[in-house]
């Protein structure tokens, strides 16, 4: 059992302190910006927490059992990558030394890619909050499986802006409510934010608030070691809920006359205030980037015995898979989050050939990928009847019911696309999320971050366009499909068939290094001509193709506008033009193959013609100067979907008159 280490020496303590401080501070004045107020404020919780109660090890900052330490106010950056360089992370005091420049490993906010022992990346208030929680669920899945395996807790540093974003609301009630008290978090309670007081935006009791969610609340001194060490001992003792521990502190504790103002918080102190703070607390005024002997060794020491806590858990690991044969094989297909090598054609084998909407056959379809991935779990918002993407043979998982794949997340889309990311950063899970498309806008600066921080989370939406129908423009997709394919790093998939919704199930299942986005219909897609996964998989490829070797015209279509391109094509080959069909069922992917593959789906010769029920903005790269964009460019209406094919030029004829014209 992980016990804390026992507490510094009073002196040692304070010098322990004063250097996360002052690193902090003089990296802020060498770069001339960041936010000196949160590690200030929040070095003498932080150390203990730390130097005492933290386990993890910096040899490997990816050890399975390690506590999980989340800097939710990621502004506050240099508090984290002091702790990181002190505490023996591959963060030299160089990389100290460049805060903020280009190329560094200490970017104005951690980024978990890039910086070794940073968890997650930080930035936007709420995000990390929430990332935590989907962190606590996924190891309370993880020791479901493994009972006796792991222990340890997720900590996270939350400060005022974090419990002000409406995200933070939404993930604390859901762990509350699912009771994950594998869950620690210290509230920066500072009563300062960047343009003023607290108070003048603010006023509820937070602490309150966490306790009708179902949290266990304790408030203490932030300053305080004896008040920090009582309400950790409490934390990890256990209450049987997640903690939020309330520390009241002052921002730019030490400042002498910035401290406890605005003024401490978004902005270096400058060289007066940085030399009044350094002569109150008697550190070398002649000094940058000063660490101590004796805190490098207290800090050492500390390495020392967390390594061998780690070595004494591999030791753990291999006696439990020897007691445990049984579940050694699920142990290491969740570990590697394995995809087996021919995931695309089990799953084309298993595609339905009726014609349905693709929500129905992408629904079976990941029925299967469940069935071969154990590591694929996940759940909507309160949609699975709609969307069609609850795992069937897995149970719900409920409070103290952690051992199933599915997911209730309830109606709570600000946090669920944080939720997955949390759950994916983890390790061992591969997270679907799934709602309406038109929802993906509570869910994109998860999926943003995602990106950013190449994230392996998919993401399911329905209901893709106008024709949803009756619910009219509040719920029909119009520009989501091309705003999702603006973020970087993203691959937004379309499908137009059963087949193509077996290659975007199989492509986000093995992407590890970002989010894939599958929209699917509400409405029936026509049946297509014989193609295959492995032409799908390549992200376009040509559906039909003109007779002879140049075409007049190349349509390019996604999802249900497939069948519409094909039956005007028909209607243009009777009238004797040239007519190919191109499916681009997902435009990064085939943005990735190469120049002659892309050549040969998409000719030099022949007019372009885009289809999608969609804003065409993005298409014109496409189809060129000289093409045809078809699509939805203003938003829809409350009718049945085929009134709003007619009245948005949706049909054959329309198609044909435009083409023609």
């Amino acid at each position: 059992m992980f016990t804390p280490a026992p507490p510094a020496p009073e002196g040692l303590h304070k010098l322990a302190v004063d250097t996360i401080k002052f690193l902090s501070i003089d990296a802020i004045e060498a770069a001339k910006s960041g936010h000196p107020g949160l590690p200030m404020g929040a070095a003498d919780f932080t150390f203990i927490l730390w130097s005492r109660y933290l386990k993890h090890d910096p040899r490997d900052p990816h050890w399975a059992d390690r506590d999980r330490f989340v800097l939710s106010g990621g502004h506050g950056s240099m508090l984290l990558y002091s702790l990181l360089h002190l505490s023996g992370y591959d963060l030299s005091l160089d990389e100290i030394k460049r805060f903020r420049q280009w190329g560094s490993k200490t970017p104005g906010h951690p980024e978990v890619h890039l910086t070794p022992g940073v968890e997650v990346t930080t930035g936007p208030l709420g995000q990390g909050f929430a990332n935590g929680v989907g962190m606590a669920l996924a190891a309370k899945m993880a020791d479901a499986r493994f009972p006796g395996l792991f222990k340890h807790r997720i900590w996270a540093l939350v400060t005022d802006g974090d419990v002000q974003e409406g995200i933070t609301h939404e993930a604390a009630s859901i762990a509350g409510h699912l009771a994950l008290d594998n869950l620690i978090f210290v509230y920066d309670d500072n009563k300062v934010t960047l343009d003023g007081p607290l108070d003048e935006s603010m006023s509820e009791d937070v602490g309150k608030r966490f306790e009708a969610y179902g949290w266990t609340v304790m408030h203490v001194d932030g300053h305080d070691a004896a008040q920090i060490t009582a309400a950790y001992d409490t934390a990890v003792a256990g209450t049987g809920k997640p903690v939020l521990i309330c520390a009241r502190t002052v921002i730019g504790h030490g400042a002498p006359t910035k401290s406890g103002s605005s003024k401490a918080h978004g902005e270096p102190l400058g060289a007066n205030e940085t030399l009044g703070a350094k002569r109150a607390a008697g550190w070398p005024e002649d000094k940058t980037f000063y660490v101590p002997d004796e805190v490098r060794a207290l800090f050492a020491a500390r390495a020392e015995t967390l390594t061998a806590e780690h070595d004494a858990w591999k030791a753990h690991e291999a006696q439990w898979l020897a007691a445990n044969a049984d579940k050694a094989e699920l142990y290491r297909a969740l570990r590697d989050r394995t995809v087996p090598a021919d995931l695309a054609a089990q799953l084309a084998a298993v595609a339905p050939a009726a014609t349905d909407a693709t929500r129905s056959l992408a629904g079976a379809i990941m029925q299967k990928a469940a069935a071969l991935m154990p590591s694929l779990g996940g759940g909507d918002a309160d949609l699975g009847g709609s969307t069609t993407t609850a795992i069937k043979d897995s149970p719900k998982v409920l409070r103290g019911q952690f051992v199933g794949r599915y997911l209730r997340f309830g109606i709570r889309e600000h946090a669920l696309g944080a939720l997955a990311n949390g759950l994916a950063l983890y390790g061992m899970f591969v997270p679907y999320t799934a709602t309406f498309l038109t929802f993906s806008d509570y869910m994109r600066p998860a999926i943003r971050l995602a990106a950013l921080s190449e994230i392996p989370a998919i993401h399911v939406f329905t209901h893709d366009s106008i024709f949803l129908g009756e619910d009219g423009p509040t719920h029909q997709s119009v520009e989501h499909v091309s705003a999702l394919r603006i973020i970087p790093n993203v691959h937004v998939w379309r499908p137009a068939s059963a087949i193509e919704c077996a290659a975007a199930w199989a492509s986000a299942c093995a992407r590890r290094n970002g989010p894939t986005e599958l929209i699917f219909s509400r409405q029936k897609v026509d049946a297509l001509a014989p193609h295959t996964v492995e032409d799908a998989g390549r992200g376009a490829y040509v559906l039909e193709r003109e007779a002879g070797d140049e075409a007049d015209v190349v349509f390019l279509a996604t999802g249900s506008e497939v069948g519409l391109a094909v039956e005007a094509a028909k209607a243009l080959t009777a009238k004797g033009k040239r007519v190919r069909v191109v499916s681009v069922p997902c435009m990064e992917v085939f943005e990735a193959q190469s120049a002659e593959y892309r050549a040969s789906v998409l000719p030099a010769k022949g007019r372009r013609v885009s289809i999608e029920a969609g804003r065409t903005d993005l298409w014109r790269a496409w189809v060129g100067a000289d093409g045809v964009c078809i699509g939805v460019d203003r938003f829809g209406a409350s009718a049945p979907a085929p009134v709003l094919a007619e009245k948005y030029g949706l049909t054959v004829a329309a198609v044909l008159a435009r083409v023609e014209a």
